[in-house]
């Protein structure tokens, strides 16, 4: 029972990983500095790169003794350039550009597309954006093979970045075969989460989820909403996830940057009520790609997705090219304890309901929490083979250090996601005294617990035998 701190933030840190932290000693440094989850991009590099992170990523974990949890990001119907003739190329106000079928450009403002179909799905009218936005096109006239776009906001841009078209109906698939071959991969190498980009609808969700149910796997599938036919049905993806994700990247290109923030709190309302974890990503420390301190927007930024119940928050190039990944995650644990200081405890009769587990197991863990919170316990320890139990007391809210103890190494890589849960690996625990002994022992060695002070166990289904669910109050050094 090591590598174990009660110190970090209870909103969770999900780090990707690039060349600027991809080694086990950079990955190790992370970890004391505060991720939880770390996400690997298979938008870019090969199989072989993928593989190499992985392994280091589990030989940090060994070496730091956490149980982080690995991210696998589908990059999913994104739409890209092709290779420039003129690399990088100046789109002017004004000027004209012109989308063509096929990777060959004759001219440098010809732009091919990865996406074969673009001249047959766009229209005149249609708004085109490129690189994440910063230059912005209509379409005046598409012919067979063209489509010829005026420059309305001008900028540079380069090959291979992001086409958006907000608005447009896409035809599209939301797995693409380089997509179900890395979630095959992911399924096949025990990956924890694995997330599936530009959702639209509840059935992108369930073809990701099936196929990892044929490879026997138990990641959780996440749903990334970053387009406006995600917005309008959210409700029906959000049940059909485990988890979402904000991916605010793209949703500010594909709807108006100003309804962004609206649509961040709409979709953390959502998954609230609906007791499913949710992730905000996507420029969150953006200047500390260069800098060792954010801006005080991007401090505010972090702080109020954590006022608003973000599960965890997201760094994406700030850790993997960024000059300074450990501190970007230094700083956003920080920025996190700070605020969580902050939070109201909520009354816990009003948290949210899930069809994860059994509601009697819902209702002892919420009567765990109000129990704690009485005799103001040290700790509240959830014991639990799948780690459904320790879901369903995320969602309290209660600021009492919550452990969730298992003998199961897959079950505390996916608590890593869980607001104020700590995974803590317990390798026999179906002796009740041993148990109440062991964590008894681990918290006054850690400093965390001394005679007399109260501590509240929540058993979950199966751990104690012909026990549906069992709430313990122990005191330690009374037996």
């Amino acid at each position: 029972m090591q590598g174990f701190s009660l110190n970090d933030a209870a909103t969770k840190i999900i780090a990707t990983v690039g060349p600027a932290c991809d080694t086990v000693e950079k990955l190790s440094a992370l970890i004391r500095c505060g991720a939880d989850i770390f996400r690997i991009n298979t938008a870019h590099g090969d199989r072989e790169q993928h593989e190499q992170v992985l392994a280091n990523i589990r030989t940090a974990a060994e070496q730091t003794g956490c149980h982080v949890g690995v991210l696998l990001d589908l990059s999913g119907p994104k739409l890209r350039l092709g290779q420039l003739m003129v690399d990088p190329f100046r789109c002017e106000y004004g000027a004209e550009v012109i989308f063509i079928r096929g990777d060959q450009p004759l001219a440098p403002n010809h732009f091919p597309s990865s996406y074969k179909r673009l001249i047959d799905e766009l229209r005149a009218g249609d708004r085109v954006m490129l690189a994440d936005g910063t230059v912005s096109l209509v379409v005046n006239r598409v012919t067979n093979n063209e489509a010829h776009c005026q420059v309305t906001g001008g900028g540079e841009i380069r090959s291979r970045q992001g086409i958006n078209l907000p608005g447009v109906k896409l035809s599209v698939s939301a797995m693409r075969p380089a997509d179900v071959d890395n979630a095959i991969w992911g399924a096949q190498n025990g990956i924890d989460f694995i997330s599936l980009s530009f959702v639209r609808t509840a059935e992108d969700v369930h073809s990701l989820k099936n196929l990892l149910v044929s490879y026997e796997s138990q990641a959780l599938a996440i749903a990334k909403i970053e387009k406006p036919e995600a917005l309008e049905q959210l409700e029906q993806i959000v049940d059909a996830a485990d988890a979402v994700m904000v991916a605010r990247g793209d949703l500010g290109v594909e709807i108006d940057v100003a309804e962004t923030p609206v649509a961040q709190k709409r979709i953390i309302r959502v998954c609230r009520e609906k007791c499913k974890p949710v992730i905000v990503a996507t420029q969150m420390l953006e200047s500390m790609h260069h800098n060792r301190r954010p801006t005080r927007a991007e401090a505010s930024d972090v702080a109020n997705a954590i006022l608003d119940g973000a599960d965890a928050c997201m760094l994406s190039g700030e850790t993997a090219i960024g000059d300074y990944p450990e501190e970007a995650v230094a700083t956003m644990n920080r920025i996190m304890v700070h605020t969580e200081q902050k939070l109201l405890v909520e009354d816990i009769k009003s948290s949210p309901k899930t069809q994860r587990v059994h509601p009697i197991t819902s209702a002892v863990t919420d009567a765990a929490t109000a129990i704690a919170e009485s005799i103001n316990a040290k700790l509240i320890v959830i014991v639990t083979h799948s780690g459904g139990t320790a879901w369903v007391k995320s969602k309290s809210r209660s600021r009492i250090p919550t452990i969730g103890a298992s003998d199961n190494p897959a079950a505390l890589r996916r608590m890593s996601l869980l607001w104020g849960i700590k995974p803590l690996f317990l390798p026999e625990f179906d002796d009740t005294e041993r148990l109440f002994d062991q964590i008894s022992r681990w918290g006054c060695e850690k400093g965390l617990l001394t005679t007399g002070d109260n501590v509240v166990f929540v058993t979950g289904s199966g751990v104690i035998q012909k026990a549906h669910n069992v709430l313990v109050v122990h005191t330690v050094g009374q037996g």
